[in-house]
């Protein structure tokens, strides 16, 4: 089991969170944690994201108004 120091929201201060057996296949980087003081569980969600940057050949052109 992995074990953290994180805060508790039902304690109210950082306790020890471990990480129960994962039936997911995620060993020791599973996302679900359990607070060994009162037993309250946290999920840690991490997400990715693609950022692309646009190249001045891509970038949509602007129209240019002009003054009758």
């Amino acid at each position: 089991m992995s074990h953290r120091e994180l805060h508790c929201d039902v304690c109210e201060g950082v306790t020890l969170f471990e990480a129960p057996p994962c039936v997911d296949g995620h060993g020791t980087d599973c996302p679900e944690l359990i607070c060994t003081n009162c037993g309250a569980a946290v999920v840690l969600a991490t997400f990715a994201s693609r950022v692309t940057r646009l190249g001045d050949r891509q970038r949509p052109q602007r129209t240019r108004r002009h003054a009758a």
